[in-house]
C-alpha cells in the first residue's frame, strides 16, 4: 500500500499552472517540524521538507484557500521520477500527490 499522511505548515504560496485542455496543477512545499532532545538533554528542532502536488479540484481549492503558514494535513502517495535539468543532468524527485488536504 502507497499511502502518506502528513501534517505541517506550507513553506511557499501554492504555485499554480494552468493547462491548455482545462487541468490544473499546484505545487508546494510542506514543512514537518519535529522536536527532541539532544544528546545533552536540550531541546533540538528538526525540518524535514517534502514536495506535495495536487492535480484538478483539489489544486483549485488550494488556489483559493491555501497560502503560505497555512497549517494543512495532506493524504495522498508517493511518487518519485526523474527529469532532465538545463544543464542535461539526470535529477530525480520524490513527491507526495495529494488525494486530499484540509
Amino acid at each position: 500500500m502507497n499511502q502518506v499522511k502528513l501534517a505541517g505548515n506550507i513553506g511557499n504560496d501554492p504555485q499554480i499552472r494552468s493547462f491548455e485542455k482545462g487541468g490544473k496543477l499546484a505545487t508546494f512545499r510542506l514543512a514537518i517540524k519535529e522536536e527532541y532532545r539532544n544528546k545533552t538533554g536540550q531541546l533540538a528542532v528538526s525540518t524535514s521538507w517534502h514536495l506535495i502536488t495536487a492535480w484538478g479540484k483539489l489544486a483549485d481549492r488550494i488556489e483559493s484557500q491555501l497560502k503560505k503558514g497555512s497549517f494543512v494535513s495532506v493524504e495522498g502517495r508517493l511518487s518519485n521520477r526523474s527529469y532532465l535539468d538545463k544543464d542535461g543532468q539526470k535529477r530525480f524527485v520524490t513527491e507526495v500527490v495529494a488525494s486530499g488536504v484540509n
